[in-house]
């Protein structure tokens, strides 16, 4: 038993630090195109298929963490910094309660519902569409609710920030779930999936 809780103390903490690495440096950031693919969510993928719905959320948590640190004190786009954390300012727009919830909550909620879901699918089909699965679903999830997150609580001053007409602003953010969404969800199923000969290569 104490073998196992050092196992996964160190497997936990691997992926703390490369999700670090993901978040903290440009490696975090996949050009597909004339996009740009963000890469945080796939540690927490790992840990919610690997360790568990707990570690999922834990290490989304980390992801939450990290995040905000950066949008409060090295924000990659400081007019729109604001809904993410209460700490950043641009000129009369400031965050509030919200821009921690949209900051945090959806990213727990990654490694919960890939988590879940695994635990849903187990014995019903195989690991690999099982974590598949888990992968596309739990970063739709996080895609989802900080756009809408996003709408709900800063529609009006994001939308002036951007220079965009709050009317077209809903249509806006559906295109970027599509553009922006699509894409990481599909490399969180492909690192989904190749966690499957990896879990039985451990089992082993």
């Amino acid at each position: 038993m104490k073998d196992r809780k050092i196992l996964f103390m160190t497997q936990f903490a691997i992926l703390t630090a490369i999700e670090a690495i993901v978040c903290f440096t440009p490696l975090g950031s996949l050009p597909l195109g004339p996009l740009v693919a963000t890469l945080s969510h796939i540690p927490v993928i790992i840990a919610a298929v690997m360790l568990g719905t707990g570690a999922g959320a834990g290490m989304g948590f980390m992801f939450g963490l990290f995040s905000f640190i950066v949008w409060s004190f090295m924000p990659p786009n400081p007019a729109m910094a604001f809904v993410f954390t209460p700490i950043y300012s641009f000129g009369e727009f400031s965050g509030n309660f919200w821009s921690i919830l949209i900051c945090f909550v959806p990213r727990i909620l990654i490694g919960v519902v890939a988590g879940l879901t695994c635990k849903a699918l187990k014995n019903r089909v195989g690991n690999t569409v099982t974590f598949a699965v888990s992968g596309v679903l739990g970063t739709l999830t996080n895609t989802v609710l900080v756009l809408g997150g996003i709408y709900i609580f800063f529609g009006r001053d994001y939308a002036e920030v951007g220079g965009v007409a709050y009317t077209a602003l809903l249509g806006i953010l559906g295109t970027a779930i599509i553009t922006n969404g699509i894409p990481e969800a599909a490399i969180g199923g492909l690192v989904g999936s190749a966690c499957a000969p990896l879990k039985r290569a451990l089992n082993k």
